[in-house]
């Protein structure tokens, strides 16, 4: 749907939860774009509540004449996530872009949310984040070319309410994109966040219930904006903290109705509170 066309032959992609949802989406958009794609994530058998594995989604990469590489890693586990990138550089000897897109959820207040929900999305957003940028940093230092990118929003202290355990972990992985992008502003690695306008039809979404077609957008939004930020020389463009929507403006689109998931209706937008507004 972005207006512009993008090649990335010779470029290879490391994307975390890739078996569904927004990860399989931007895995599919890589391979169109001519980049080989590393899926990792933790679904290696299907489960009909959560359709998808790291196989299927290797499958239909290769189907794309794209080469596909499926490991299986929690990003929690600092050994999993060095196997897999060692496995990646094996296979295909270069890491172009990294995806920080494994995720957890959990929305409750402090006095609601038990250590053991704590440590989850904190060790699966940020820790394992920081985890997949670290391993993956030297290669694109020693290629002098990469970018990296945190599926997380701006930092916006009054939006943590609520969901406090949740915004520590979403807004470390944002500090961790700024604050690299300072560090390796003279290596022409770029390290940027992306978060989405509007709620996006995903498991997630639909597990949560919240809300419907009329207030979602297709994850085709968010792997757009991707590839827009990919298709970008990294030292021009680094430690930004994006939304998809706006960023995609920026690039000079104007039509956001394919993205609807009801062709009749036009999603709110919601920020990272999840309220809805208008503007």
């Amino acid at each position: 749907m972005y207006p512009r066309a993008m090649r990335f032959e010779g470029r290879v992609a490391f994307i975390t939860g890739a078996s569904r949802g927004v990860g399989r989406c931007l895995a599919l958009a890589l391979a169109r774009a001519g980049a080989d794609v590393v899926v990792a994530a933790k679904t290696v058998e299907p489960n009909p509540k959560l359709p998808g594995t790291i196989h299927t989604v290797a499958a239909e990469v290769e189907a794309l004449g794209r080469r596909a590489l499926a490991v299986q890693v929690d990003v929690r586990d600092e050994g999993a996530v060095a196997a897999a990138v060692k496995a990646a550089l094996d296979r295909f000897g270069r890491i172009d872009f990294l995806v920080n897109n494994a995720g957890a959820l959990f929305w409750q207040p402090v006095a609601d949310t038990p250590m053991s929900r704590f440590d989850r999305v904190v060790g699966v957003n940020v820790r394992g984040a920081f985890a997949c940028t670290r391993e993956v940093l030297p290669a694109m230092l020693a290629q002098g070319w990469g970018h990296i990118l945190m599926m997380s929003p701006p930092v916006d202290p009054a939006a943590a309410a609520g969901k406090v355990a949740y915004a520590v972990s979403k807004f470390g992985m944002t500090l961790i994109a700024h604050g690299l992008a300072g560090e390796v502003a003279d290596k022409n690695v770029a390290c940027n966040a992306l978060w989405p306008a509007t709620l996006i039809e995903s498991y997630a979404t639909i597990n949560f219930a919240l809300g419907d077609a009329k207030v979602w957008r297709r994850p085709e939004i968010v792997a757009d904006a991707a590839l827009a930020i990919f298709a970008k020389e990294p030292r021009s463009f680094t430690g930004h903290a994006l939304i998809d929507e706006d960023f995609l403006r920026s690039e000079g689109v104007t039509d956001f109705a394919p993205y609807r998931c009801d062709p009749a209706n036009e999603p709110p937008r919601v920020g990272f509170d999840f309220k809805f507004s208008a503007g």
